[in-house]
């Protein structure tokens, strides 16, 4: 059963040529790890925010975005914040500027559930206690202050915070991408194995390949707010059937590589002002024909792999550029 269901999402600013989110559609299902990939801008964390139903004021949102069977563009506001509170849970990018920098942090891990009325104090308590000493903190934590915490012991209170009602649904928005290379290595363990012990699902929000290729059950790439490809993990980075893909897993860093320079992906990701008829990818893309140009490529299902689809015309002629390295 998929517990995040996103069918068709278009997300539209006032005075844009092109919506931010265009037909986004993207399952993730119990106890599975989806990451979301692309580059800076694509709508990577606006498609996160909006299974927490945070689309931006003044946006215009159709489609569906169902949690745990709820469509999250539909709930009134006490409806959100119940779920918000009680369903589904987002651990951000920067921890600092999520916690409040005078409460306790005692305070901040159980004020959700205090405030809706879903825990009395004392469970709500004793459950920030569980969940300290699941993610390796003191229970002393509680009485301190965001300021007296590392970066990488605030990035484990927050996931402290977001595992505090058991969610079906964990957002992780680049939650690693402040702390330094031995502190992610431990929080990306912790999260695996948390997720493992309470069965929940997530949306891993990274533009680290690498990354991705580790944590992730199946990967979504995601292009000028499109899903351009799908698929497991493994069987996407070791033959992308996507040019974009492709390239991105080009630009990667890679010890064995046999050219001292990377690759660079020509020209930049279409601005919201930029009408885009046919493939967003055509400009960049060395695949392109006339008609990547005026007609927009539909996801279709990839031949001999299983839950996966790219968008592109030409992904038949595709040839693999030792993706193998990222599996």
């Amino acid at each position: 059963m998929n517990t995040l269901q996103i069918a068709d999402l278009r997300v539209v600013l006032p005075g844009t040529e092109r919506p931010v989110l265009d037909g986004v559609d993207l399952t993730v299902a119990s106890g599975e790890t989806v990451a979301l990939v692309g580059e800076s801008g694509c709508g990577k964390t606006l498609t996160s925010r909006a299974a927490l139903g945070m689309v931006p004021p003044r946006a215009e949102a159709t489609g569906t975005v169902l949690v745990d069977g709820r469509d999250m563009l539909t709930l009134g506001a006490r409806s959100l914040r119940r779920v918000r509170a009680t369903t589904t849970a987002m651990i951000f990018q920067d921890p600092r500027a999520a916690i409040n920098p005078v409460r306790r942090i005692g305070d901040f891990l159980t004020e959700g559930l205090r405030l809706t009325g879903a825990w009395d104090k004392t469970r709500a308590r004793e459950r920030a206690l569980t969940l300290l000493d699941a993610v390796g903190l003191k229970s002393t934590v509680l009485r301190q202050y965001p300021h007296e915490l590392s970066g990488g012991m605030l990035q484990r209170v927050m996931i402290a915070a977001a595992l505090m009602a058991d969610p079906v649904l964990l957002l992780a928005d680049e939650p690693t991408t402040a702390l330094d290379v031995t502190t992610q290595a431990e929080i990306i363990a912790l999260l695996g194995e948390l997720q493992q012990r309470f069965g929940t699902a997530m949306l891993f929000v990274t533009h680290d390949l690498d990354l991705a290729a580790v944590i992730a059950d199946r990967v979504a790439v995601m292009y000028a707010g499109r899903i351009v490809e799908t698929g497991p993990a493994e069987e996407v980075f070791a033959a992308p059937k996507h040019p974009y893909t492709a390239a991105l897993l080009a630009a990667s860093p890679r010890l064995d590589a046999p050219e001292p320079r990377l690759t660079v992906i020509p020209g930049r990701v279409p601005g919201l002002h930029t009408a885009i008829s046919g493939c967003p990818f055509a400009t960049r893309c060395g695949h392109a024909d006339e008609r990547c140009a005026t007609e927009r490529p539909q996801s279709t299902a990839v031949p001999g792999r299983a839950e996966a689809e790219v968008a592109c015309w030409n992904s038949e002629s595709l040839i693999p550029q030792g993706g193998a390295a990222h599996g």
